[in-house]
């Protein structure tokens, strides 16, 4: 089963829950916000995907944090600042049977899922 991973009202999230929808892929969306992940479940994704590939930098998020929290030292520093901090990470994060996938572009989720 596949799990999507982000926050309702987050465009990119939006479309590509309309994609999987339009192409019958079923899934399970987990908002974050309502329901926020633990440090296990991010330190999990961080094996997976490198913490310069998971943090959003254009997000006002990340804009505000100190210089200091924005060192991404190490997988734990980084979980525990998704942690704190859930709209920090690219939206959306999908795990599925292949592992994780952050992002959304159309063409890439076409070669993934069809």
């Amino acid at each position: 089963m596949m799990t999507v991973f982000g926050i309702k009202n987050c465009d990119t999230v939006k479309k590509a829950t309309a994609w999987l929808e339009q192409n019958n892929i079923a899934y399970t969306f987990h908002d974050v916000r309502q329901h926020p992940v633990d440090v296990d479940t991010v330190l999990a994704w961080l094996q997976q995907v490198p913490a310069e590939k998971l943090v959003n930098k254009r997000s006002t998020t990340w804009r505000q944090l100190t210089d200091e929290q924005r060192q991404l030292n190490s997988d734990d520093a980084a979980a525990q600042l998704i942690v704190d901090n859930p709209t920090l990470f690219k939206r959306p994060l999908v795990e599925d049977t292949q592992g994780i996938h952050v992002g959304f572009k159309a063409d890439d989720w076409q070669t993934r899922y069809q």
